[in-house]
């Protein structure tokens, strides 16, 4: 036992003189930002280019979308029909028959 506790704090007291190792230096580096002055003036913009094949850039709709078309949304219970639900249940459920008395 006395061995075992004894490799630990050896174990301990190595890993905490190794969190002090010389692996990065302590001199800062200072960051450089490369410069980009043509970004920063006023051009031109580039042309219009189309995402679609040989469709024109424009297109419109006319008229009514049945509203069959766009589907129905399906129908959910209220939270407090089921709460009373839930209630009417455990009013309804089957009671202890037994009762004890000290």
């Amino acid at each position: 036992m006395k061995t075992t506790i004894i490799v630990f704090c050896l174990l301990c007291a190595t890993a905490a003189f190794a969190q002090n190792g010389p692996i990065l230096s302590n001199t800062p580096a200072p960051v450089v930002m490369a410069e980009h002055p043509v970004h920063a003036s006023e051009h031109a913009l580039a042309p219009e280019v189309s995402l679609l094949s040989g469709m024109s850039p424009y297109s419109y709709a006319k008229g009514e979308v049945p509203l069959a078309e766009l589907g129905s949304l399906p129908y959910e219970t209220p939270l407090g029909d089921v709460a009373r639900a839930y209630r009417k249940e455990h009013a309804e459920a089957a009671k202890a028959t037994v009762v004890l008395d000290k």
